[in-house]
């Protein structure tokens, strides 16, 4: 097995990992079934961009998911499921029947029209069939595009049409937390502008009333037992696409980050095994919804490619209370606890008594996700969750990526709250200043970019890859571009400091500012807007919108329901903003660039540096927006 034992191992496997990578990655891959190996093992040129990982080898993922797992582990809970009412029952599937529900929903996928190559859309809640669905998409050699079921009609309809998706997946609705989400109602409403669409297939799971369109619309449940549970694997590429996964950037259009078969494969595994230190008789649950990439790598592929047992939440961690995370935690004997720093913050301010009612003492890791986490939430979630004795892993790594980048390997790495620590053997991160140059040494800033492949980088963005080349190998030459800014402290250790290009991180979930600003240029008394983060203490950063309005006297009331009606509406309810300004007008240059630096510098009360302001087209404006006035 391809799992390091100490810290020593961990400088061992670095150093090779560097010096001859196609050998090292070789050797990691060597543990997985393949129909053909490989002819070459890596070939790239990052100006193109081209990468190609294990070429010409020839696999399906979910024979190394699945198939290979059931003459030895068959019997062994592959998901643990946990509803989102906790009177409802918990489910177990094993290896055995998690392959029997695959075969069979790939045999639906099929009988309604899916074959290798086509995209099908899954906007369904945490329920097993989402697992189970994206697993038959890629045993057929479909190509999944799992959109969060907390998106908008306009959202799904956009990444519908994109990647011209075939087929989609719902269900007729889902539960969260006391709320029913109507799924089905918000896809017909997306697919009044989706010309591609021939077959949606509808989950039965909340019982609401929906309608069906007769020669489109099919139940899930009428479909399985039309079907066996038998489909041999499609033979797939090793460059073949697995997913396209659509996260935002700072234009307003999604990018469909495209991840292929055969590196993502190699590289979940690895990353999963080695960050967790996993081990064969532990019970790993990551919170995460699988319509993000965390879920993807970390509840679906990593964990199944490893044969653990991977847990399924459907709710929230605040239903029926803020004690449900460590009432799962109890019943089911958690050993590996994989969350975002947003919830432990929420359930931080919910107070220490729903964490005293119980034991945790199953606990041996904690893992956090999607921001960096900060110091006083890192301590909170030592002490308190942890009780002092399970390493936290601080997980460093993007949508774009697949696979956790910088990270302590739990119980070997020395830990420092905040740090990301130390980048994973196969992972050469480089810090580089304004003009590309290369910052050596220790105790030094700049943006983080990683000079060298890695088996699951992003591939293109679908349909556009001149946008895959500007948007991440563009600004350095010869480097992959994250975006984000990152400190190296004297002992080698990264460290995080945030975005420095136009996204925002809302818990964990990335925002470009132009999407949200034209989601409330669309209300009819909106002028123009300017979008920035601020620090939350919630959610890592807030929305703070500036609006220059036709009637700034308006009812703020009304107004402020009207935006959130429009976001939620293009978006989804978690791009609302939480402070909204009037402004007369914004800070621009004198060639119609908004400031967002100053804009920035407002919204977290830091109006004590702004800079020369005497270069913008007017100047006064900044004077206005620091009074606060128009704020709400």
């Amino acid at each position: 097995m391809n799992k390091i034992n100490s810290i020593d191992e961990y400088h061992e496997e670095y150093a090779k990992s560097v010096s001859d990578p196609e050998r090292f990655w070789a050797e990691k891959a060597e543990t997985f079934s393949w129909h053909k190996k490989w002819n070459e093992v890596l070939e790239w040129d990052f100006h193109g961009p081209s990468v190609k990982w294990f070429k010409g080898a020839k696999l399906n993922i979910t024979e190394n998911c699945l198939d290979r797992h059931l003459e030895n582990n068959g019997d062994k809970v592959a998901i643990l499921w946990e509803p989102n009412n906790p009177n409802e029952s918990s489910i177990e599937i094993t290896y055995t029947e998690l392959h029997s529900r695959v075969c069979a929903f790939s045999n639906v996928l099929k009988r309604n029209g899916a074959k290798k190559g086509d995209r099908i859309c899954l906007y369904m809640p945490m329920t097993p069939e989402l697992a189970i669905a994206t697993l038959a998409c890629a045993r057929i050699g479909a190509v999944h595009s799992v959109v969060f079921a907390g998106f908008s009609a306009r959202s799904l309809e956009d990444r519908i049409n994109d990647a011209t998706c075939n087929i989609v997946v719902t269900a007729d609705g889902g539960f969260r937390g006391e709320k029913i989400i109507g799924l089905k109602n918000i896809v017909d409403k997306a697919l009044e502008n989706c010309p591609s669409i021939e077959k949606c297939i509808v989950l039965k799971r909340t019982n609401e009333e929906v309608e069906m369109k007769s020669g489109r619309d099919v139940w899930l449940h009428e479909e399985l037992d039309r079907v066996d549970d038998v489909c041999p694997a499609e033979i797939m590429d090793s460059e073949d696409m697995l997913f396209v996964l659509y996260t935002s950037g700072s234009t307003g259009k999604p990018k469909g980050v495209v991840h292929t078969c055969g590196g993502y494969m190699v590289y979940a595994e690895y990353s999963f095994r080695n960050v967790f230190q996993y081990r064969d008789e532990d019970i790993y649950w990551c919170t995460a919804d699988i319509g993000w990439i965390t879920g993807h790598t970390y509840i679906v592929y990593g964990p199944l490619l490893a044969g653990a047992t991977t847990v399924m939440f459907e709710g929230v961690p605040s239903y029926p209370d803020a004690g449900r995370f460590w009432d799962i935690c109890d019943k089911h004997k958690i050993n590996i606890f994989y969350t975002a720093p947003t919830a432990i913050r929420a359930l931080q301010a919910c107070g220490i008594d729903f964490v005293n009612k119980h034991e945790l003492s199953s606990l041996r890791v904690l893992g956090s996700v999607g921001e960096p986490i900060n110091e006083e939430a890192w301590h909170w979630y030592n002490d308190e969750i942890g009780k002092g004795r399970c390493p936290i892993v601080d997980t460093w790594w993007q949508t774009e990526t697949g696979g956790i980048m910088i990270s302590p390997l739990a119980g070997l790495t020395s830990l420092k709250p905040s740090y990301a620590t130390l980048p994973l053997p196969g992972i050469q991160p480089c810090l580089v200043d304004a003009d590309g140059n290369e910052i050596l040494g220790n105790d030094v800033q700049g943006n983080l970019c990683i000079k060298f492949p890695w088996p699951s980088m992003i591939r293109t963005t679908y349909g556009d890859h001149k946008r895959c080349k500007d948007v991440y190998f563009s600004a350095y030459e010869g480097k992959y571009f994250t975006g984000d800014g990152c400190r190296r402290d004297e002992d080698g250790f990264y460290r995080i400091t945030g975005r420095v290009d136009d996204v925002i991180n809302v818990s964990g979930h990335r925002f470009g500012t132009a999407e949200i600003e034209a989601a409330i240029d669309e209300h009819e008394n909106v002028v123009e807007t300017a979008v920035v983060g601020y620090p939350h203490e919630i959610k890592g950063q807030g929305i703070y919108a500036y609006a220059i309005c036709h009637d700034p006297k308006v009812d703020m009331t009304s107004f402020i329901q009207e935006i959130n009606k429009t976001v939620t509406e293009i978006i989804g309810p978690i791009a609302k903003p939480d402070k909204i300004q009037i402004v007369h007008g914004l800070p621009k240059t004198r060639s119609g660039k908004i400031m967002r630096r100053i804009l920035r510098k407002i919204a977290e009360g830091d109006v004590s540096n702004l800079g020369d302001t005497s270069t913008l087209l007017d100047p006064s404006v900044v004077e206005e927006i620091k009074t606060g006035a128009g704020l709400v």
